[in-house]
């Protein structure tokens, strides 16, 4: 188990009577990103809160690169970086001031050339000079980012990174967490953005009243929610006809000449279904295979919409 960057047994917290975390067990490997989604009140902050030493845990064990988060604190911090909600940098000091400042508590060498990398890297150069207070709320949560990445940690904690930032902006993040993950670093991602943990996460949880409902990939959770299907286009009305008589539970798709057969998505089922219209020497102009997505996996797993993920 301390291979795993994260390690978690049986967490439990509850604030009076009311259980917060339920038992709940996951790993987080190295060198990948790791998501976990939720309604608002699921536990996700509480859970983020437990493995960054703020709060105690009342029962289980939390391991964070192989250190106990109730007796080796110090360890733990060394090891992990952590991005809030909201961005934590000082309004009365410039970009450059606020890297200063973290790379001195950190007693970081070499420490004009790594600020000088963290602004060019998140796009802050020509703002390095300004005062926060005349910053966007996007170049906020970069800079926020950035001073994170000061110390270079090993396990990084986003709470909601994207937040407030236009849609380059947020591309741009996107990206410095991929290159984050492929220098090594373990990254533990919330977002209310269900795209984003479909576009960054390797694993993701779906936590839901202090239990964990769901684990696995993407590609695995949207699996297990109905409505996989293959839809395929025919050339004319005969052969449409035709496919939807011989294809079980095929049917004709709003779009024309096209029909919608449930499937699992898996090669197997996709090549049995080409293989019956090969039988009865029909073949289609062209198919897709169509999945759904994590709103729909979200949606089924909790009952609540999407609007309130990681909302907590």
């Amino acid at each position: 188990m301390d291979s795993a960057a994260i390690a978690v047994t049986g967490l439990r917290k509850a604030y009076g009577d009311k259980a917060v975390l339920d038992g709940i067990d996951f790993e987080v490997a190295p060198g990948t990103v790791f998501s976990m989604l939720g309604p608002n009140g699921a536990g996700k902050t509480t859970t983020v809160n437990v493995l960054t030493t703020l709060l105690a845990p009342d029962a289980g064990t939390v391991r964070i690169a192989g250190h106990d988060v109730r007796t080796q604190i110090r360890q733990v911090r060394a090891t992990i970086g952590v991005t809030g909600q909201f961005a934590a940098v000082d309004e009365l000091l410039t970009g450059r001031e606020n890297l200063r400042l973290m790379a001195d508590l950190k007693r970081v060498k070499a420490a004009d050339a790594v600020i000088s990398e963290l602004l060019e890297r998140f796009e802050l150069t020509d703002a390095a000079g300004k005062l926060i207070s005349t910053y966007s709320g996007g170049m906020r949560r970069k800079l926020d980012l950035a001073m994170t990445l000061v110390g270079k940690p090993s396990i990084i904690f986003l709470d909601e990174p994207t937040t407030g930032l236009d849609p380059r902006s947020r591309r741009t993040m996107w990206q410095i967490v991929r290159e984050l993950v492929a220098e090594g670093t373990t990254v533990f991602l919330t977002t209310q953005y269900l795209d984003e943990a479909d576009q960054l996460a390797d694993r993701l949880v779906v936590l839901d009243h202090g239990r964990l409902v769901a684990q696995g990939t993407p590609e695995e959770l949207k699996r297990q929610i109905p409505g996989t299907h293959v839809r395929l286009r025919f050339a004319d009305d005969r052969r449409l006809a035709s496919a939807l008589t011989i294809l079980p539970g095929a049917v004709r798709d709003e779009q024309d000449l096209t029909a919608r057969v449930p499937g699992d998505g898996g090669s197997r089922s996709l090549r049995d279904l080409l293989d019956r219209l090969a039988e009865h020497a029909l073949d289609a102009e062209e198919f897709s295979v169509h999945t759904p997505d994590l709103d729909d996996v979200f949606l089924a797993l909790t009952g609540h919409a999407t609007t309130e993920a990681n909302a907590e």
